[in-house]
C-alpha cells in the first residue's frame, strides 16, 4: 500500500522527479553500449585483422557517440531547467514522463539507425525520438512559465520568457534534423552545432 503524505510540499517537491529522471537518463546512456558489446568481430588471427574489424565498426561507434552526446545535452537541459523549478504539478510530471518515454527509446533507435540506415524508417526513428523528447521538455517549461509565481518564483516574467525562447532553438533544430535525416542520415545531427547561436538569437528576440 502506498503511504500518503498530507503536507503539500511533500507531493510538490521536485526531488523525486529529478532523481527518477536522472536514473532513466543514466540507464538509457548505459544501454547504448550494448550494441558495441554484442557486435561480432568475426575471426581474428592477427593484429591487422583486429584493427580491420574495429574499423568496420566505425558507423557503430559514431552512432553510439552521437546518441550519448545528445542524451548528455538533454540531461544538461533538464538540470538547468530544474535549477529554477521550485514546485511541480501533475502536468509537469506527465510531460516529464513523456520526455522519458522517448529517452528510453534512444538505444533501440540508435541500433536501428546503424543496422537499417538504408531504409527511411531506420534513418528517421532516432531524430524523431529526440525531437519528441525536446518537444516535451519545451512544453514542460512553457507550462512552468504559465504558473511562474509558484513554479519559478526566482525568475521574473522577462527572464522566464527569455529562457523559453532560448529553448525554442533546440526544438527548431531538432525539427530540421528530422527533415534532413531521410537524405543525409546521422549527419543531420550536425545542425545541433548551431544551437548556441540559435539560443542566443531566440533569447535576444523581444528584448
Amino acid at each position: 500500500m502506498i503511504r500518503r503524505r498530507r503536507h503539500a510540499a511533500a507531493t510538490q517537491s521536485t526531488t523525486r522527479l529529478e532523481a527518477f529522471t536522472d536514473g532513466v537518463f543514466a540507464i538509457a546512456a548505459t544501454l547504448l553500449v550494448l550494441d558495441l558489446t554484442t557486435y561480432g568481430l568475426g575471426p581474428i588471427s592477427s593484429d591487422a585483422d583486429m584493427w580491420a574489424a574495429l574499423a568496420g565498426m566505425g558507423e557503430l561507434f559514431l552512432n553510439f557517440a552521437l546518441s550519448f552526446l545528445l542524451l548528455c545535452l538533454l540531461w544538461m537541459t533538464h538540470v538547468q531547467q530544474f535549477e529554477h523549478v521550485a514546485r511541480i504539478d501533475a502536468t509537469v510530471v506527465w510531460l516529464n514522463n513523456g520526455r522519458l518515454l522517448f529517452i528510453v527509446l534512444v538505444p533501440f533507435a540508435t541500433s536501428l539507425t546503424t543496422e537499417y540506415s538504408e531504409w527511411l524508417a531506420g534513418r528517421l526513428l532516432m531524430p524523431v525520438a529526440f525531437f519528441l523528447a525536446i518537444l516535451c521538455s519545451y512544453l514542460q517549461w512553457v507550462w512552468a512559465v504559465r504558473h511562474r509565481e509558484t513554479m519559478l518564483p526566482d525568475l521574473s516574467d522577462r527572464d522566464a520568457s527569455a529562457y523559453g525562447r532560448g529553448a525554442l532553438s533546440a526544438l527548431v533544430i531538432s525539427a530540421g534534423v528530422v527533415l534532413l535525416a531521410p537524405f543525409i542520415g546521422s549527419l543531420a545531427f550536425a545542425l545541433f552545432l548551431l544551437d548556441p547561436v540559435g539560443t542566443t538569437l531566440f533569447r535576444g528576440k523581444g528584448d
